[in-house]
């Protein structure tokens, strides 16, 4: 399988022609381990919830309550290392597998860089935090503990997005999606140790995941500096424009996703001051309702990886239409799976919330406002993988205006008439209208073709 794969990727950098089957074989190749990884992430977040919701509501509440905040900052460390690795699919895509290396080692000190300063930051507002996001006397403490331990293991969690990210770029998916099922298997074992064995609940589910990211970021470097074909790293001559060229695109591709995060993620954080109001319930309900959709979602993540790679390395071929029958290609997929998954959600809906609380009242609640959702996942699937296609001609300031206007003003605004009058219920209903909305928006984008006019330069060979 994996000769096949380099044989069509192969053809792909050529410029050899390529056929509609072997266009839709190597994007197959290329998001099945994608969407492993995104399975064994999925199930790391059921294996934390699962676990913690053994221990109480008021425990998975604290988890649910910082749980958007989290998302902000593993947000950055995502698109801190878009920015490299969207160069490396391009160069890969060009053959130059020298460019590729030199970005790979200049982006992974800078990656390290940023998130140690957004470690710090974490930190020094982890007592704070829950009180900002009006939780309940009850779970300040606990809320207060998980988010602190997720903040000192940061730039472990941007070695391992990094190295994944630079490798599913180059091509290779299938490593990183080996090492998510590992990540998850160890997860299990220290969250069983860590929460149960030695008692520290919600803290320790928190060092539980944190030291199986540690784990597989460490083997990942490991991976991509000593064995990958296209990364691995060599004795060079240092260039200092080169460097300072990596560095002036990886800033031009990242910054719009910076700012789409801090603002887009805000809206969440946004949503959790206005669900904590209704209680411990609500917020149990919520949090485990966004983890159970991730079953959803993840063969969309999975094929968003797979266009990036394939968008990439066709326009640094310099094939454009290769380029578009590849977005299409992979929406459709996406599409078609997670459409497919919606129904399984709607249908088992209370038997997926029972196995992640034992509550009748959250079981109830997540399984209702899972079938609202269920409905828009057709469109969330086009929004998600278009995106990858956007990000892998180096386009982010389009796609991230239009993350942020439909979260703000679709989402929140009707959030804001809604829950009054529905709850939580309401709340997911103006999430499934944002998420349609977006879909339709990035499907007109794809449709007119200007994302593909990126202006990345090649680094020196």
């Amino acid at each position: 399988m994996t000769g096949h794969k380099d044989y069509l990727l192969g053809k792909l950098r050529g410029g050899a022609p390529m056929s509609g089957g072997e266009q839709f074989k190597l994007t197959l190749l290329l998001a099945w381990p994608s969407i492993l990884a995104q399975l064994a992430m999925c199930l790391m977040s059921y294996i934390d919830a699962a676990m913690v919701g053994r221990l109480g509501s008021e425990q998975a509440a604290a988890i649910g309550l910082v749980s958007s905040t989290t998302w902000i900052f593993g947000s950055f460390c995502y698109a801190t290392s878009s920015g490299f690795s969207v160069q490396i699919a391009h160069r890969c895509g060009a053959k130059d597998f020298a460019g590729a290396r030199r970005i790979f080692r200049h982006g992974i000190i800078i990656a390290l860089g940023i998130s140690a300063l957004l470690a710090l930051l974490a930190v020094s507002i982890h007592r704070a935090l829950p009180h900002w996001l009006g939780g309940t006397p009850e779970i300040l403490a606990d809320a207060s503990a998980y988010f602190r331990v997720y903040a000192l293991f940061l730039p472990l969690l941007q070695l391992a997005v990094f190295c994944e990210a630079s490798l599913i770029a180059s091509g290779n998916a299938k490593v990183p999606g080996i090492l998510s099922i590992a990540m998850c298997v160890l997860d299990v074992v220290f969250n069983y140790l860590l929460i149960f064995v030695l008692g520290l609940g919600v803290k320790g589910a928190a060092l539980g995941t944190g030291l199986a990211t540690a784990c597989a970021g460490v083997f990942l470097l490991w991976y991509a500096a000593r064995r990958s074909t296209e990364l691995h790293q060599e004795r060079e001559v240092r260039d200092e424009a080169d460097r300072k060229l990596i560095q002036r695109q990886a800033f031009g591709i990242s910054w719009p996703l910076w700012i789409q995060n801090l603002i887009s993620r805000g809206a969440y954080i946004a949503a959790t001051v206005l669900v904590a109001p209704l209680g411990t319930v609500a917020i149990a309900a919520n949090s485990f309702a966004i983890i159970a959709e991730g079953f959803c979602y993840l063969p969309g993540y999975g094929l968003e990886d797979a266009a990036t790679t394939l968008v990439g390395q066709s326009l640094g071929a310099k094939r454009p239409d290769m380029a578009k029958r590849f977005a299409w290609i992979t929406i459709g997929t996406g599409a078609s799976m997670m459409t497919f998954l919606a129904v399984l959600m709607w249908i088992f809906a209370p038997q997926v919330m029972g196995l992640l609380s034992q509550d009748p009242e959250v079981i109830t609640l997540g399984a209702r406002v899972l079938r609202i959702e269920a409905w828009a996942e057709f469109f969330y699937a086009i929004s998600i993988v278009a995106y990858g296609c956007c990000v892998g001609a180096g386009d982010t300031l389009v796609p991230s205006l239009i993350n942020l206007l439909s979260m703000w003003v679709i989402r929140l605004g009707l959030a804001l008439f809604l829950i009054p009058r529905y709850g939580l219920e309401g709340y997911w209903v103006a999430m499934a209208t944002e998420l349609s909305i977006k879909g339709i928006l990035f499907a007109v984008r794809i449709g007119r073709g200007r994302w593909m006019k990126t202006r990345l330069t090649a680094p020196a060979s």
